[in-house]
């Protein structure tokens, strides 16, 4: 497992605010994310103020959450940048806030002309899926990506070679 470098860290605060990657965003995820084999993989712990119900996790936060690791399986698998076209999340168990870490992973599915299709996961600390997403992206062509998304090469997102 290695771990993707957030080639936007060091960006201008003010702008850099993503609510879900962002480590500026006084009221972000600030996801992180390694790449294991084919999959992306992040951990991290709900806090309370992301709660819905009662120590249960908001159903909108845990979709960000699956779109955010979907995005960078598009920078990271497809070596480009995009913007999600659809999104199909299914609540199979209930994420609670106070029952420690949840799990992300994420794949590349297919790509189908300029569409990415990626699946998503949230695990809960005892190995249940409890949340799962079909995404879809529509991907750029790289040019465009480096010229319009300020996409700096799949190189940038990683300090070490890949785990033989």
């Amino acid at each position: 497992m290695r771990k993707i470098v957030n080639v936007h860290r060091n960006d201008d605060p003010e702008l850099y605010q993503c609510i879900g990657c962002s480590p500026h965003n006084p009221i972000g995820l600030k996801l992180e994310f390694w790449e294991d084999g084919d999959e992306l993989y992040c951990e991290w712990e709900p806090i309370p103020h992301f709660m819905g119900w009662v120590n249960v996790l908001h159903g909108g936060i845990q979709a960000t959450m699956l779109d955010e690791i979907a995005a960078w399986v598009v920078y990271v698998k497809c070596g480009t940048a995009g913007v999600t076209t659809s999104l199909t999340t299914k609540y199979k168990e209930p994420v609670y806030t106070n029952a420690g870490k949840i799990y992300l992973r994420a794949k590349l599915v297919e790509t189908q002309k300029r569409l990415a299709k990626i699946q998503a996961q949230i695990w809960n600390d005892e190995g249940k899926l409890c949340t799962e997403a079909e995404v879809t992206y529509f991907i750029y062509p790289e040019r465009i990506a480096r010229e319009k998304f300020h996409y700096p090469g799949l190189e940038a997102f990683f300090e070490s070679k890949p785990d033989v």
